[in-house]
């Protein structure tokens, strides 16, 4: 029993599932796809005016006492190349290190590597260095020149700046200073190396920089809206990729990029023990499957590890893109049910690109392209009478 209604809300890029319960304890459930253009607003917020009913008309925040939130919002962004254009200031010499990596090859043995594709980066030299013990060897030049880059940078449209010096994790004085400096250029984001990660080894810590730089104005665009339409008095929380829970203003962007799939693991695990349990039988290994719209999760735990079945990895690799971020150890591949299917003349390819929820799969009555999704149901994998009637141009229809 509560005080008010209380929301868990699972944001996806195609399907944004809502659980609400109501202050009396009933559990009311809603399925909707995350882009209604026949009507405006955060889908979720959507839902819950919907379950609210007559008290919508009133503040939430009078009738809602809480909301947690887990969404692929960034993951989605970042899988499909969706991020704000990003300006990388990086140490004088070292402009394609970033691009380079450490060098690893996935298939050490393969003729043709093809690389994923990169975020939209431009990257600006900056002459100044510290060595391995955070001292400085050359001072932080800030001139005309690197002034006439950045504004040519922000004509071009780069809203979003990342910077990643060398050493910063030992020493951030020179990466504080630029930020300063940078201030009257206006960018949307500025993403400082030291303030995400104090790990050594600047690769990692540079994608790091880069991924929040890019999907972090996606994010606050979308948490702000929902904040906005929920009002002040609602306590929203956030899933992170380490299962955890955090307030908006303390959240990186980066640390949300297994939101959504964390909060399944989580879940996941949660919902085999108490199956065992009712069956008479002992905590076993759980193997879960979480295939969304535009990205698919895979997770193994095994309980007989013990407090090491729960162990947050601190680096990951997403998109080609080494992150230094706490994250269950799940496993993420752009393949959705969404992810768009299309022949090259010799083969049929997928993704990464996903029809979303609008226009959607084919089968979604908006005129979208063949997507996994139609394969299978088409193949008669998917039956129809699955999916909820939410498709065609009034929302109301089943699909085709």
């Amino acid at each position: 029993m509560t005080a008010g209604w209380r929301f868990w809300i699972d944001r996806g890029g195609t399907f944004t599932d809502v659980i609400g319960r109501a202050p009396g304890g009933g559990l009311h459930v809603r399925k909707v796809l995350s882009v209604q253009p026949e009507r405006p607003g955060d889908p979720a917020v959507n839902a819950i005016a919907d379950l609210l009913g007559p008290e919508a008309s009133v503040a939430p925040g009078s009738v809602v006492e809480e909301v947690r939130l887990g969404t692929t919002v960034a993951t989605n962004a970042l899988l499909e190349h969706h991020g704000a254009p990003v300006l990388l200031l990086i140490n004088r010499g070292l402009a394609d290190l970033l691009e380079i990596g450490d060098q690893h090859r996935p298939d050490i043995f393969a003729l043709a590597i093809e690389k994923p594709r990169p975020l939209r980066v431009r990257v600006l030299e900056v002459d100044g260095r510290l060595d391995a013990d955070g001292s400085e060897l050359e001072p932080l030049r800030l001139d005309d020149a690197l002034a006439a880059g950045l504004q040519a940078a922000r004509a071009d449209g780069y809203v979003s700046c990342a910077v990643a010096l060398l050493h910063a994790c030992r020493n951030p004085e020179h990466e504080r200073r630029l930020a300063a400096w940078l201030e009257p250029f206006g960018f949307q984001r500025l993403a400082l190396s030291h303030q995400l990660s104090r790990q050594p080894r600047l690769v990692p810590r540079g994608h790091t920089t880069l991924v929040e730089a890019a999907v972090a104005p996606v994010l606050d665009t979308y948490l702000e809206q929902v904040r906005g339409a929920l009002g002040p008095g609602p306590r929203l929380r956030v899933m992170r990729s380490s299962g955890s829970l955090a307030a908006p203003q303390l959240l990186h962007a980066k640390d949300t990029i297994l939101s959504g799939p964390a909060g399944g693991m989580v879940g996941a695990v949660a919902v085999a023990e108490q199956v065992l349990a009712a069956a008479g039988q002992a905590p076993g290994p759980v193997v879960g499957f979480d295939m969304g719209g535009t990205s698919t999760d895979v997770f193994h735990f095994d309980p007989a590890l013990a407090d090491l079945a729960w162990e947050r990895q601190p680096e990951t690799e997403i998109a080609g893109l080494r992150l230094q971020a706490p994250m269950l150890p799940i496993h993420t591949v752009a393949a959705g049910g969404g992810s768009i299917v299309r022949f090259d003349g010799q083969r049929l390819l997928v993704g990464p690109e996903s029809a979303g929820a609008d226009p959607g799969p084919a089968a979604y009555r908006r005129g979208g392209p063949a997507t996994i999704t139609d394969a299978n149901l088409l193949l008669g994998r998917l039956p129809v009478a699955a999916l909820p009637p939410v498709f065609g141009p009034a929302g109301d229809q089943s699909a085709d």
